[in-house]
Parts: C-alpha cells; sequence; structure tokens
C-alpha cells in the first residue's frame, strides 16, 4: 500500500492498482458454454416463477 503524509501529518492511504490489460473475445468452446449457461438460467427461473403462480 502507498502512504503519504502531508504538511499536517495526516496520511493518506492509496490503495495499489491492477496492471491492465485488453480482454479477449471468448473462444467458440468458451461461447457455447456460456449460452449452455443462458439456457439454463432461462429454465431455473422460468420454472421459479411457474412454482409460485402454482402455490399462490
Amino acid at each position: 500500500m502507498y502512504t503519504t503524509r502531508n504538511e499536517e501529518g495526516i496520511l493518506n492511504n492509496y490503495a495499489t492498482e491492477p496492471k491492465v490489460y485488453c480482454a479477449t473475445y471468448p473462444s467458440q468452446e468458451e461461447q457455447k458454454s456460456y449460452l449452455f449457461q443462458g439456457a439454463l438460467a432461462v429454465v431455473f427461473v422460468t420454472s421459479l416463477f411457474l412454482v409460485a403462480l402454482g402455490v399462490s
């Protein structure tokens, strides 16, 4: 952690900055995985909604 002290003795703490890097475009396999996860999430949320509707 980077710390400085001003003339009045007050400390200023600065967080360390992470290294910046450029994101890479996902591969075909990763895209298929994201599509599967999205479809699974839609099925899950729909089933929760239908169960809530059925119970009420």
